[in-house]
């Protein structure tokens, strides 16, 4: 398999993400009213309201510090850069929906960080970025099943 060619692309704060947030926490408030409302009132539900405002609050807070920067793949390293200093590491999609992929950066030292990139951000070079994410998957996936070598045509 080629190496994909490389590419930079935008990342950060993702409408996506936020949605998702907003559609959980509706649900959780849906479920806790119901809850309330056809149950005697102890300290159970007490505790339910008091660990959902913390989730809420976690939940925001996390999306006010994810990483925004460029994110950029070299042919052999992915780099984000943006953020003071720059990190460098490895790639892995952990979800996937065509048009929006959390990925995860886990850089050579240090911990590792989720990064949102959306289509809509820049359109054009987005078939690009996930040529280079995938295509380092499949030569990973490949190198350490040991079917990684090229397979070689003979010419005449």
């Amino acid at each position: 398999m080629h190496n994909a060619p490389t590419v930079s692309y935008p990342v950060g704060r993702s409408h996506f993400q936020a949605v998702l947030l907003i559609f959980l926490l509706f649900a959780a408030l849906v479920t806790c009213f119901f809850w309330v409302a056809n149950a005697v009132w102890d300290w159970r539900q007490g505790l339910m309201i008091v660990t959902l405002c913390l989730a809420v609050l976690f939940a925001w807070q996390e999306w006010q510090r994810t990483r925004q920067g460029l994110l950029s793949w070299d042919g052999v390293v992915w780099c984000l850069s943006g953020a003071q200093p720059s990190i460098t590491g490895a790639i892995s999609v952990q979800l996937d929906f065509q048009f929006v992929l959390l990925l995860r950066l886990t850089p050579l030292s240090g911990p590792q960080f989720w990064l949102w990139a959306e289509r809509k951000r820049l359109e054009p070079l987005w078939l690009p970025l996930r040529r280079a994410v995938f295509s380092r998957q499949f030569d990973t996936l490949h190198q350490t099943s040991g079917k990684g070598s090229p397979v070689k045509s003979e010419q005449p």
